[in-house]
Formats: structure tokens, sequence, C-alpha cells
């Protein structure tokens, strides 16, 4: 059962959830600067991070799932929301050249026909990042906030699933290694915990942040050289010798 959307909005009012917005937001922004002139779409609850793409970006909206429940946004009179079932996206083909799923993929009755759905509503050249919890860490093991209900995901069980969906892993990062402590000299240390953790334990961030390409075509035996040709020029750079930085899972 999914995490109702009345206790998402609690969550992130409180100085927990801003931490952990705060947290996620900077790594998210460290892959997205700005959306400017592009078409974005949000699904699960997306809202905290989506305002500020918001300005720049040609269209934005965000997709909550019916059995989540939707808010109004951005305001009480605003109509860029939609509630709807998750394996049945109500947008056209090839839409979105920007995608955040947040607060959706562990949680989802039907993974892969939800990954299967975003990839119809994104453009050809569009960019997804899911944000998921890290299942080695303290966050996926409380049930105190949000990101301790469903399944959480390692770094290598999501480049697995988006790959098998049609997707190509291209970054990925961690964030929020503070504990899940309510405690305001805890939550208000968070900077310090993340500069910490990004040193000493790596691997223990509360989630796991994926960026990853839409790909054309399934990666088989015969369609190897139309993958290559439909893949950017950084990612054929990539397998010609050159490698993103390491990571452990």
């Amino acid at each position: 059962m999914r995490v109702d959307v009345l206790a998402l909005q609690r969550f992130y009012a409180s100085p927990l959830g801003e931490a952990a917005r705060a947290m996620a937001g900077r790594r998210l922004e460290a892959l997205w600067p700005h959306a400017d002139g592009l078409d974005v779409l949000g699904i699960g609850y997306a809202t905290p991070y989506l305002e500020r793409l918001r300005p720049g970006a040609r269209r934005v909206a965000m997709m909550m799932p019916v059995a989540q429940g939707a808010e109004p946004w951005p305001s009480r009179t605003g109509g860029l929301t939609v509630l709807a079932d998750e394996t049945r996206l109500p947008f056209m083909d090839s839409l979105f050249d920007r995608v955040l799923v947040i607060h959706a993929l562990e949680e989802a009755d039907a993974v892969r026909p939800l990954l299967r759905e975003i990839w119809r509503v994104m453009a050809p050249e569009g960019r997804l990042v899911v944000v998921a919890a890290n299942r080695w860490s303290l966050w996926a093991q409380s049930d105190s906030t949000p990101f301790g209900h469903g399944r959480p995901f390692s770094r290598r069980q999501l480049s697995a699933l988006l790959a098998e969906a049609m997707f190509e892993p291209i970054a990925s990062a961690r964030a929020l290694y503070a504990p899940p402590v309510a405690w305001p000299p805890m939550t208000r240390a968070a900077d310090a915990f993340e500069r910490v953790g990004e040193t000493i334990w790596p691997a223990l961030g509360g989630l796991v942040l994926m960026e990853a390409a839409k790909r054309l075509y399934a990666e088989t035996s015969r369609s190897e050289g139309r993958v290559l040709l439909a893949k950017s020029p950084a990612s054929r750079s990539r397998e010609a010798g050159q490698s993103l930085p390491s990571d452990p899972a």
C-alpha cells in the first residue's frame, strides 16, 4: 500500500523532510542544473523537487498515483497535477524531455509496466532520474519516513531494472547520510553528515539517484549495431574505453 499524500505533505513540512529535500535536491541539481525550454514530468511525489525547474521549463506536469492521492500544485488553485493509474499514463507518446521519479518505484505494484509507460512518454533524447531508498541505509529500515516503505534498491539492482526497461544508466549518486531522526540538532547537522558520509561511508547514503537515457532499441545480438547508433556521443565514448567514476554498489 502506498504512503498517503497527506503523510508525504507532513513529512516534507517537517525539519527532517526539509533536510531530506535539501540533500536530495543538491544531487538532483548537479545532474540537472536547469530545464530551460524543456518539457518536464514528475511521477510519484516530486513537487518538492520540481519547483526549482518550473520557471525555465516549457511545460511541467506532475502525475500522482491513484493509490497515493493527489494535491493541487503549484498552489491550491494550480492545475499541473494529474491523478492517474501509474501503468496508464494520460500523456501522448514521446512528449517529455525530463522525467523525475520519486516516491514511486518502491511502492509500485507493477514496476516494469510503470517503467515501460515512462519510456513511452519520453522523447527520444529524454533523460530520466529515479530517486529511490538505498537498501543498505538506515532510511530503508525505518518506517518513520516515506523512504522506509516498499522495496528499497541497491545501485546495481536499480541499474539492472532500468536497463531491462530499455534505459541506459549514465550516472548515479547517493544522498542523505544523516540518520532518519527528527531530533532538531541532528537535522540541523545534515550538511555536516553529508560531507562526512560522502567520504567515509559512501555506500550508506539513504537515497540512490540514478540518471538514465531512453534507448530506442533493445540490446540483442541482432540489434547491437543499431543500439550503438541510437546512443549519445558520450555513451559511445564510454564504450570505446572511457568510463564513469567508480561508484560502489
